[in-house]
């Protein structure tokens, strides 16, 4: 009897998977950001766009040892050219003792995903080329993650790694720490996070890396019934052109799940921003010479699931570049009134986190509408509708359509099989 068992786990040892995921989303958009130029009036066209993703993933693992291949295509449904690349690509080494290291291309996730996550709502989403070393058990977890991109195989032209590349920096290091306690349902993460970017011009002597971090906490509170989380973090160094970064963010957020059939929430973001600028006559945007950045940035985060479904702040830019930060107060809820059917719905008040000089602070007032239903247990079809009244200055800042009218409204198909399974 010990000896059939003993040979049972053996031939289960090996196991391979195969999945494909494949994700379709229409898309119709009034009023946005339409591209203008200097002086030129902005008008919020009417458009109807299709997007598409499909991923296969092949993942083998044994006991100490996993890898995993991810090939995607992404892409606007009519759209020249190929939109293929291999999305992650990597193999982890696991001891015993709970220690692991893990290279190759990867997605990171960590916490709420607002400073580094796989952005899965675009349909390229992200990954980083790196190694990951790390330890896991006894409810702690330690991340280190280095990472050193270079655009070439240089031999003579020095180790410069420019706009183009296929990583977002030159260079990066994270330490992430997490610990959930005993006896309660509690967890509490520490993240450091320094970047390197490429700044100066090739081959002249201002050629250099500007290194920027972020650090700080984020804590996770779940019973079930009640769960609350908060985060804060500071970011510091200088960017590209030099200047020095001195921002900071903050959030909160509470979730009431009196049932399992539906919930409520609430909470209140804040990124800080540039104090310094001007608005001059004609509605341009001008900037006052300043030698700090205040504006927070929340780096390789999914920026779409905060501050607003019309992705209007951290994944599209102010004008000019310029940002004088985000408020973004938030109530919403949700209801499965059937099996495989859930409603829900957000309100958010956006508005500026600096005094503006001759224009208030307000930016708009956005209601979110969302549906999904599980048609089976591998396919689920979405859809959602956003509605904005925006201000004048929102209107300025943003070049948004001026009839303070934004909507936007989507409908997606997901459906992710497994195609192939075992084990020997």
């Amino acid at each position: 009897m010990m000896l059939s068992l003993v040979a049972a786990a053996q031939e289960e040892q090996n196991q391979l998977t195969a999945d494909i995921s494949f994700m379709a989303r229409g898309e119709v958009r009034n009023g946005g950001l339409p591209e203008t130029k200097e002086g030129e009036e902005a008008k919020g066209d009417l458009a109807h766009f299709v997007l598409g993703r499909t991923r296969l993933t092949v993942d083998y693992r044994r006991p100490r040892l996993e890898t995993k291949m991810s090939l995607q295509h992404s892409g606007v449904w009519g759209q020249k050219g190929s939109g293929v690349n291999v999305f992650e690509a990597w193999a982890r080494l696991n001891a015993d003792n709970g220690l692991f290291v893990q290279a190759g291309r990867q997605a990171l996730s960590y916490d709420d995903e607002r400073i580094i996550g796989p952005n899965d709502w675009s349909m390229a989403g992200m990954s980083h080329e790196a190694l990951r070393l790390g330890y896991e058990g006894h409810g702690h977890k330690a991340h280190a993650i280095l990472a050193y991109n270079q655009t070439s195989e240089n031999m003579n032209s020095g180790s410069v790694y420019y706009t183009g590349g296929g990583q977002p920096y030159k260079t990066m290091q994270t330490g992430w720490y997490h610990y959930d306690f005993a006896g309660i349902p509690l967890g509490a993460s520490l993240l450091f996070m320094n970047v390197g970017m490429q700044a100066g011009q090739k081959d002249a002597e201002d050629e250099r890396i500007e290194w920027q971090h972020i650090y700080g906490a984020y804590l996770k509170y779940d019973s079930g019934l009640l769960s609350a989380e908060a985060s804060y973090y500071e970011q510091g160094g200088h960017n590209e052109q030099g200047l020095k970064i001195d921002a900071w963010m903050a959030s909160a957020k509470a979730t009431l799940n009196p049932s399992t059939n539906y919930g409520f929430e609430v909470g209140y973001d804040y990124l800080s921003g540039d104090e310094y600028f001007a608005v001059p006559t004609g509605s341009q945007i001008g900037l006052t010479l300043h030698d700090v950045i205040r504006g927070f940035n929340p780096v390789y985060g999914s920026h779409h699931q905060f501050y607003g479904a019309m992705d209007f702040f951290y994944v599209s830019t102010y004008v000019n570049g310029f940002t004088p930060g985000l408020q973004n107060a938030f109530v919403g809820g949700y209801v499965k009134p059937v099996k495989g059917l859930k409603l829900g719905f957000d309100y958010h008040y956006l508005a500026t986190a600096t005094k503006l000089r001759d224009i208030d602070k307000t930016l708009g007032h956005e209601i979110e509408l969302r549906a999904s239903y599980q048609l089976m247990k591998e396919a689920t079809i979405s859809m959602a509708y956003s509605y904005m009244t925006g201000t004048e200055t929102m209107e300025r800042l943003k070049r948004a359509s001026d009839d303070g009218s934004l909507r936007w409204g989507w409908i997606s198909l997901n459906v992710s099989p497994r195609i192939f399974s075992t084990k020997w």
